[in-house]
């Protein structure tokens, strides 16, 4: 037991002595210079939420009866919003700021919910095994908790807007206490929340306004087909081109007038008689949302982290290095500063690089409205081949339904993507201009680039010469001109220096390989974020969902959205409605032809009537005819379907609709047999 003892006490001597020397010498890890705890608001979240979901739900059902009053007192009443269908995604003509300002908000919260600790308010210190199935719950939660403010301003009912300026008012003003209560909260960065929380305040502040601003001005009477866009968009389309015009076009652009035309083909400019329509306008707005999301995300992620790197920079860094084989300099200071340097370019550069992927971001939203807007005037005026590769049919289908319901989520997930990609590969061209261009060129060290250029200088003087050489030659010795032609000459030199330039052609040939590489990753990275255009070849474009996604939501957007059909459609319910304002104007027309023709005979009208009904009934046939949407009921477009079923060995019957056209009444007034179409389908 005593020679126990005895080995065992200088064992533990041992150890005490090891452990007060690494008290003494060793520097110990400082502890955080501010801890943040959670921070409960004095407006409680959870009680917020149910007290919300209360009144939405009793604003909700008296909205419900008051229009159900209106829909019994109005009767006919031309596409009468109802708490069910609170946004009609198809009229050009209502405001869209409240809509997208709804979108935004709900986009900014389900945004969040990506690193919150507790996705829904109704549960605090969520589960770890239940938190996924709490995301799934929030991403259906959050857009019915905002559903009755789009409720309110498309009814257009002036409770709807006493109630959706409360609704936003009191959404406003209890986050405005919730930040002021906790600025600061431990997710990722301590002002991370409060920033994130911009876009929403925005929001509800916007809501709010305009909703105080509605119930002042009162309810808008005219309906969708009631405006007088539709109109005006079909007199500027029949209105004649003035000479002037045309004769300006064929002039050729001064130099300054095409350098201009670049920066103004990425600025969208709004027009007097076109409307954006409002799933395209939703999409850009949360686009924009989803921009300044990512950006904000990005930064709190990596910028604090190299603040962290940064501060703890000291002189053991130096040992570190040397381990590795790295001599930065003798003087450990020295070694510090320029890590420390460093460290800040890192952050210089990646901040340049956020930067220039939302700035790209934007310009690229901006020209993709300009390509929507030339896209759909195309095919208002029936211009397939700029959309797809192949003569199609606008009309909706399964596909196009399915893709425009989705077009907001896809443009608003392509786009994050894309930032996120273009934030990185853009950084990494920071880094190699600056850490291998920049900074060597500066200091005169570490210049390997150069180094391993100036080693390669000959093959490239040689690549460029031969270059240069075909260009001259091309230009000076193989082409003649005579009598405005042009043709080869000298063949036999042609096909002699073709021969001697194969093996430099080839080397040629694997330097622009590499810049085609690099060119074509380059465009593709950049224009990743866009949905308008297709990054494959024109013959390959359906293989990119995208670009699918997009071309099949624009073919319901226009066969249900048409000005011209819309323009027609409106008049046509005002000549049928009693009163209506353009049947009392045909009626006194009426009238006023008949008492000026009573001394005429009634079997021969006057030439200026003749010519102003044949004009109307051609104006109508060539409104029908360019109608997508009546183009499945016409007669000839059912025989063609008929005669391809006989042939592909399934007959068809023809059906109840094509049967009563064929037996129908003729039209009041008839006519010759080439407006028949016409009449045929004015009965559909």
């Amino acid at each position: 037991m005593n020679q126990s003892k005895v080995e065992l006490e200088p064992f533990e001597y041992s150890y005490y002595d090891y452990s007060d020397w690494y008290t003494n010498n060793a520097e110990p890890t400082n502890p955080p210079k501010e801890v943040i705890s959670p921070c409960d608001p004095t407006v409680d979240d959870k009680l917020f939420h149910v007290c919300m979901l209360s009144i939405s739900l009793v604003v909700m059902l008296i909205l419900a009866a008051l229009t159900r009053k209106n829909k019994l007192c109005q009767g006919f009443t031309r596409g009468s919003s109802s708490i069910f269908s609170p946004v009609n995604f198809l009229d050009q003509t209502q405001k869209k700021g409240l809509i997208m300002a709804v979108f935004g908000q709900v986009f900014s919260k389900l945004s969040m919910l990506v690193i919150a600790p507790d996705p829904l308010p109704f549960s605090k210190d969520t589960p770890a095994d239940i938190k996924e199935y709490m995301k799934i719950i929030a991403i259906f939660y959050y857009p019915v908790l905002y559903y009755p403010l789009l409720v309110c301003c498309t009814l257009q009912h002036k409770a709807g807007y006493v109630f959706g300026t409360l609704l936003s008012f009191t959404h406003f003003v209890v986050l405005v206490w919730q930040k002021f209560d906790c600025p600061v909260t431990p997710e990722i960065y301590k002002y991370y929340a409060l920033l994130a929380s911009l876009p929403q305040l925005a929001c509800l502040a916007y809501l709010c306004v305009q909703f105080s601003l509605l119930f002042v001005k009162g309810p808008k009477t005219d309906e969708d087909l009631d405006s007088s866009y539709y109109t005006k968009y079909v007199k500027l389309l029949l209105k004649k081109k003035s000479s002037n015009a045309s004769s300006l076009t064929t002039d050729k652009p001064t130099l300054a007038e095409r350098i201009l035309e670049v920066p103004k083909s990425y600025i969208y400019i709004p027009e007097k008689v076109f409307c954006f329509p409002l799933k395209l306008a939703v999409s850009a707005f949360v686009a924009l949302v989803a921009i300044y999301h990512i950006a904000l995300l990005l930064v709190v992620l990596v910028v604090p982290t190299l603040h962290i790197v940064r501060a703890g920079i000291d002189e053991n860094m130096y040992f570190l290095l040397l381990g590795f084989g790295i001599v930065l300099s003798d003087d450990r200071m020295e070694v510090v500063k320029i890590l420390t340097f460093y460290t800040w370019l890192l952050e210089v550069c990646f901040l340049c690089a956020v930067t220039l992927s939302c700035l790209v971001s934007l310009i690229m939203i901006m020209r993709s409205m300009i390509l929507h807007r030339s896209n759909l005037k195309g095919l208002y005026k029936g211009d397939i081949y700029s959309i797809y590769n192949s003569q199609k049919t606008i009309h909706p289908s399964k596909p196009g339904i399915v893709c425009w319901m989705g077009l907001t989520g896809y443009q608003a997930a392509i786009v994050c993507l894309g930032m996120v990609i273009q934030t990185v590969v853009f950084f990494i061209c920071f880094l190699f201009l600056v850490f291998l261009i920049i900074i060597p060129v500066f200091y005169g060290r570490n210049i390997i680039v150069f180094e391993i250029a100036g080693k390669a200088w000959p093959g490239w003087v040689t690549l460029i010469l031969v270059t240069a050489l075909q260009h001259v030659t091309a230009k000076f010795a193989f082409i003649k001109k005579e009598a405005g032609t042009t043709d080869l000459n000298n063949r036999e030199s042609l096909f002699l220096l073709t021969y001697l330039l194969f093996l430099i052609n080839t080397l040629v040939g694997l330097v622009v390989a590499i810049w085609r590489m690099v060119i074509t990753a380059l465009y593709n990275i950049v224009h990743l974020g866009r949905i308008d255009i297709s990054l494959l070849h024109r013959t390959a474009e359906s293989y990119d969902p995208a670009y699918r996604y997009y071309a099949q939501s624009l073919k319901v957007e226009v066969s249900q959205s048409h000005p011209v059909m819309k323009a027609f459609c409106g008049l046509l319910l005002d000549i049928m409605i009693e009163g209506g304002r353009v049947g009392q104007k045909i009626r006194d027309a009426e009238e006023a032809c008949s008492s000026m023709l009573s001394g005429i005979q009634e079997n021969r009208p006057s030439k200026a009537t003749s010519r102003r009904r044949i004009r109307c009934r051609w104006q109508l046939l060539y409104t029908l005819v360019n109608n997508p949407s009546l183009l499945g009921s016409r007669k000839h477009y059912q025989t063609l379907q008929t005669s391809e079923s006989f042939l592909n060995g399934t007959p068809k019957c023809s059906s109840k609709k094509g049967s009563k056209k064929e037996t129908g009444k003729p039209a009041a007034e008839p006519v010759q047999s080439t407006e028949t179409p016409s009449n045929q389908d004015k009965t559909d």
